[in-house]
C-alpha cells in the first residue's frame, strides 16, 4: 500500500514545503483539494517545487470548469511534472455546484461520464489538428481550427465517489478512485469495493491526527468529522457507521447558526473514532495496516478544520514524521 500525503500550508510557499517534506520523508504523491483554494494552481506549485512524487488534485470539482479547460490545465500540469500528473476529479454537491458556483446540477453521474469523455478525446488529440466532436447530453465538445502546438504529456484520470452511483462510475470509466476524506475500512469493503474493478488504483483518504495524548488527537479531528457530518448528501455514510442520531445532532448545530468549521463541539467521540485516524502514532500506524489488502494507496491528510494554524502546523509534523517511519 502506498503512503501519500495532502499538504497543508497558509501560503502557497508553506504548502510547497510541506509537500518537499512529505516527498523527502516516502510519500510516494502528494494530493491537493479544492476548497479553501483552487486544485490545479496549488497543484502547479507543488509540481514545480517536487521531484519524485506524484501530484494529483483529490479533487478538482468537474463541471466549475468546462471539460476543455480541465484538460488543457491537466495537459499542462502533466508537462510541468514530467509526467507525475494526476488528475482526479469530484462533482461536489448539490449546493456547492448551485450556490457557489453557479453552475446547474442535472444527472451528475451521467454529466461527469461525459466531462471524463471530452477529457481524454481533447488530450489525445489536441495536437493532431483535426476537429474534435464529442456530443452528449450534457457535456459536448465541438471544436474546429484548433492545434495544440506544445508536447501533449499524457495523465490518469481518478474519480472521486461516496455513494453507489459515483462509486460505480469511477468503476467503469476511471484509472482510479479516490474516497470520501472520511473513509472507514469497513465501508471500504462493503460499499465500495464490490463498484471498483480489480487493478485499479483504490485512494484511500484520512484525516490524521497523532498526539502523544489520544484525547488531544480527537479533539483535532472533531472538527473535520463536524465539516462533513453538517452535510445531508452524506446521511448514508453516517448511517453505515450507527451514526444517523450523530450526525442529525450535527447537522442541527449548524442550522442553528454555527459555523461549517467549527462544529468540533457537536461531534463526539465515537463519531472521530469511527471516521479518522486519530490517537498516538503506535495507534495510528494501527488504524492505517487495517486498509492493507484492500486500498492500494493511502492518502493522510492533517486536521484543519476549526484549528488555528500553529495547530495544523503540529498536526502536519507528526504526520511527516510517521510517513517516514512507515516509508
Amino acid at each position: 500500500m502506498r503512503i501519500t500525503y495532502g499538504p497543508w500550508g497558509e501560503t502557497l510557499a508553506e504548502l510547497v514545503e510541506a509537500a518537499r517534506a512529505a516527498e523527502d520523508a516516502g510519500a510516494e504523491a502528494v494530493w491537493l483539494p479544492e476548497l479553501h483554494r483552487s486544485a490545479t494552481v496549488p497543484a502547479a506549485a507543488v509540481a514545480a517545487g517536487t521531484r519524485r512524487a506524484q501530484v494529483g488534485t483529490a479533487i478538482a470539482l468537474a463541471f466549475a470548469r468546462s471539460p476543455m479547460t480541465t484538460a488543457l490545465e491537466a495537459l499542462d500540469l502533466a508537462e510541468l511534472s514530467g509526467g507525475r500528473f494526476v488528475l482526479g476529479l469530484g462533482t461536489g454537491v448539490r449546493r456547492l455546484n448551485e450556490d457557489w458556483h453557479g453552475v446547474r446540477w442535472e444527472r451528475p453521474a451521467a454529466r461527469l461520464r461525459e466531462t471524463v469523455a471530452i477529457i481524454r478525446h481533447f488530450a489525445a488529440h489536441a495536437a493532431s489538428g483535426e476537429p474534435m466532436t464529442v456530443e452528449g447530453e450534457l457535456a459536448s465538445l465541438r471544436v474546429r481550427g484548433y492545434r495544440r502546438p506544445f508536447p501533449a504529456t499524457p495523465f490518469p484520470v481518478y474519480l472521486a465517489g461516496t455513494g453507489p452511483v459515483m462509486t460505480r462510475l469511477a468503476g467503469e470509466v476511471a484509472d482510479g478512485w479516490i474516497s470520501h476524506e472520511l473513509c472507514s475500512p469497513g465501508w471500504l469493503r462493503e460499499s465500495a469495493l464490490p463498484l471498483l474493478r480489480p487493478g485499479m488504483d483504490i485512494v484511500v483518504s484520512a484525516a490524521c491526527s497523532i498526539d502523544d495524548d489520544p484525547a488531544e488527537a480527537r479533539r483535532r479531528a472533531a472538527g473535520v468529522a463536524g465539516f462533513y457530518a453538517s452535510v445531508r448528501t452524506y446521511a448514508d455514510f453516517f448511517a453505515f457507521h450507527d451514526l444517523a442520531a450523530e450526525q442529525d445532532a450535527v447537522a442541527e448545530a449548524f442550522r442553528a447558526g454555527a459555523r461549517a468549521d467549527g462544529l468540533a463541539a457537536a461531534v463526539p467521540g465515537r463519531m472521530v473514532d469511527a471516521l479518522t485516524l486519530s490517537g498516538t502514532a503506535g495507534q495510528v500506524a494501527d488504524r492505517i495496516a487495517g486498509y492493507a489488502g484492500h486500498a492500494t494507496t493511502i492518502k493522510l491528510t492533517p486536521p484543519a478544520h476549526g484549528l488555528a494554524p500553529a495547530e495544523v502546523r503540529a498536526a502536519q509534523a507528526r504526520i511527516i514524521d510517521l510517513i517516514k517511519e512507515l516509508a
